[in-house]
């Protein structure tokens, strides 16, 4: 039997879970972050000495608050986990097991299939594991908060949209609370029913014409300058070039097909011939500056939208606020002028 005194706090449970899942939804960095705190503790529990097995059963991806909330996303990043310690623990592919696992649940984080592909390369190499995964945590740091600054570059824009594309709707309203019937007009009245048709097409078409533009803005190339970092984790193994070359193509290949034909490391490398310089060390730089790339390719497209979406604001949704709002306030003045007067 549930207390009065107990309504407080489960009402405050409520919130809790109510609100974490908004944010979970609203963050675009989210399943990308998830993932990096799974590699910071592999990384984490590898150096302190753990076998990978060990180290998989011990990575936790319960919130940081002590919370028990789960939503869909968290079961399944936790089965890939679970998936991938009971790989390793076998002896079997724990790439194959995160792969299998990531496909089979559609929550689960896309991210799992880097971390499958960057433990792929480290296995095939031999290179050091956990230096391995630290570096590749800061990346996928940097490509959740990549994610997260495009985000908030289109939010503007296309919060003004929906906004925009309501207008029709609040002046049908509006002028019905005023006092003037012009829902009557739009419904009753042959002229006003053309704007009701004319007026709602036009209306559609801006709505979708707009949400298409917003989306063309926030498609971008995903994960910038992981196959440079997974590169990099080859070469620290002190393998050969080519040999590092055939094992990454293969990982991206299998994990991570949309990258597999990505722009070619041969400046980087022809620079690293020419100075001497540790090519590791090179590649984590570029593929810096190609995540700097793709954040200042983001905030243009958002400026861009900005004033592209003044087309169907001009096109379609305008004329659709006067043949919805305005025409059927005028019809309303007019026959009720009229029908006075007679």
């Amino acid at each position: 039997m549930l207390r009065r005194a107990d309504a407080p706090a489960l009402a405050g449970l409520a919130a809790a879970v109510i609100s974490r899942r908004r944010l979970a939804r609203a963050d675009p960095g989210g399943p990308v972050d998830r993932v990096a705190a799974a590699t910071e503790r592999l990384a984490a529990l590898l150096t302190a000495g753990l076998a990978p097995a060990a180290a998989w059963r011990n990575v936790d991806l319960r919130p940081d608050d002590g919370g028990t909330a789960r939503d869909h996303a968290d079961l399944d990043d936790e089965r890939v986990v679970a998936a991938a310690a009971a790989a390793a623990g076998e002896g079997d592919s724990v790439a194959d097991a995160m792969a299998r696992a990531r496909a089979s649940h559609a929550a689960a984080s896309p991210a799992w299939s880097i971390l499958a592909a960057a433990w792929a390369v480290a296995d095939a190499a031999g290179a050091p594991l956990a230096a391995c995964l630290g570096a590749l945590a800061g990346a996928l740091r940097s490509e959740a908060q990549l994610r997260r600054e495009a985000a908030a570059a289109l939010a503007g824009p296309a919060a003004s949209a929906k906004l925009v594309a309501a207008l029709p709707v609040i002046a049908v309203v509006f002028g019905a609370v005023l006092g003037f019937d012009t829902i009557g007009v739009l419904f009753g009245n042959p002229v006003g029913l053309g704007c009701l048709v004319v007026g709602s097409g036009l209306l559609w078409v801006g709505t979708r014409w707009s949400r298409a533009m917003v989306a063309r803005a926030a498609a971008s190339r995903p994960s910038s300058g992981i196959e440079l970092e997974l590169l990099a984790m080859a070469l620290t193994s002190g393998t050969s070039l080519p040999r590092a070359e055939a094992i990454v193509a293969q990982a991206l290949r299998t994990h991570l097909p949309e990258l597999a034909a990505s722009a070619s490391a041969a400046p980087v490398l022809r620079l690293a011939e020419r100075a001497g310089a540790p090519v590791a060390d090179l590649l984590r730089a570029e593929a810096n500056r190609r995540r700097g790339a793709a954040q200042a390719a983001g905030a243009v497209r958002a400026a861009a939208l900005g004033v592209r979406l003044m087309i169907p604001l001009g096109c379609c949704v305008l004329p659709a606020f006067v043949l919805l709002g305005v025409a059927p306030l005028l019809i309303s003045v007019v026959t009720g002028t009229l029908g006075g007067a007679v």
